[in-house]
């Protein structure tokens, strides 16, 4: 009897180490890979464990360091939750470009897209057919129409922006006298509504009745044609005091094509900049004395988790909150544009000169 206890348990010993070794054995083993090689215009990141969805990222276009900049942050907060980024960049900033994209990711499936947009309504049908098929729309930079998505995330409220962007151009030009704007295309919601809060400053308010504003001008975010565009500016206007140029895109060529023409201290130049680009402008003898702007990686990363929240059955609507990562927590308020729809807004424009461009230079 006590023999054939003996094998009874030795035979259950061994059973159990099987099943030990076999058990080691599945969860040390390498997961399949599950993403494809990006195509053209495309980048992806692959999921972290528990994949939470697949987010896109739309920006305006190729070869901008501000959208790379928010293309860095969305994919940090969508690998933060453990999901698959898409970044797609259109050759051309146009609505054309960006449609065909919205048409791609409906054919991918994805979970949310996210879109800087380069036109508030031509987006609409591509939009809506996404919507249909049970995607997330958000806009972020630049909005989409109200219809066309949930929410649109905010960098900044844009009357501040028309405000310090008028309030510069007067500064820099002592008060008195021609300024114009460089802007990115003349469809571009984001820059058409700072532009306009600019223009109602400039009527309504009598401190700014000697300061005029003789031209905008439309570089479409393109390096070459920015910099055409200012020397136009500059040979149309010989009087010219400053020139504000609310895209970076538009600031760094204006500063170049000042700084060249050897205009420095004749022309000012002022608006929205990345600080590492900046830089080289933004000293004690150089043509942009100071500028503003916000983070874009944390717009981005912002965006993230706004999609993320749209997807987990937030709807954009007021009072929705969003549990926005290493930002702590928004809320979803009243668009301030004035377009009926809702934003998410990040936080207040940021002052640069030569006290902090050293610094911020080296951050982004």
């Amino acid at each position: 009897m006590k023999k054939i206890l003996s094998i009874a348990l030795l035979l259950a010993l061994m059973v159990s180490l099987l099943a030990g070794c076999s058990s080691g054995a599945a969860t040390t083993a390498a997961p399949a890979a599950t993403t494809a090689a990006p195509a053209a215009g495309e980048t992806t990141a692959a999921p972290a464990a528990g994949d939470a969805g697949i987010y896109a990222l739309i920006v305006k276009n190729t070869g901008n360091p501000y959208n790379e900049k928010e293309a860095e942050g969305f994919t940090k907060a969508v690998e933060e939750f453990g999901g698959k980024v898409i970044v797609k960049r259109p050759a051309n900033p146009t609505a054309e470009d960006q449609i065909a994209m919205i048409n791609e990711l409906v054919s991918q499936k994805v979970s949310a897209i996210a879109i800087a947009a380069n036109d508030v309504d031509a987006l609409q049908p591509a939009c809506e057919k996404a919507a249909a098929a049970g995607i997330k729309v958000i806009s972020l930079d630049s909005a989409l129409n109200p219809a066309s998505r949930l929410t649109h995330v905010q960098q900044a409220d844009p009357v501040a922006i028309g405000r310090v962007l008028v309030e510069a151009a007067f500064d820099m030009a002592g008060g008195s006298g021609e300024f114009a704007i460089l802007s990115a295309t003349s469809t571009a919601t984001n820059q058409n509504t700072w532009i306009a809060n600019m223009e109602k400053l400039l009527k309504e308010d009598a401190k700014y009745k000697d300061l005029k504003l003789v031209k905008t001008a439309y570089g479409d975010d393109l390096r070459d044609k920015s910099v055409s565009e200012t020397e136009a500016l500059l040979q149309t206007y010989p009087d010219l005091k400053v020139i504000v140029a609310p895209t970076t895109v538009g600031i760094a060529a204006a500063a170049k094509v000042v700084t060249d023409k050897g205009l420095v201290g004749k022309v000012k130049v002022t608006g929205l900049g990345l600080p590492s680009e900046m830089a080289a402008y933004m000293t004690a003898d150089g043509a942009c004395p100071y500028m503003f702007l916000w983070n874009p990686i944390d717009i981005g990363y912002l965006a993230g988790f706004t999609a993320k929240a749209m997807v987990e059955g937030a709807t954009g609507a007021l009072g929705d909150k969003i549990a926005a990562g290493a930002l702590g927590s928004r809320e979803v308020v009243t668009a301030t544009s004035g377009d009926g729809g809702t934003e998410v807004v990040l936080g207040d424009p940021f002052k640069f000169d030569t006290a902090n461009i050293g610094e911020w230079s080296k951050v982004y």
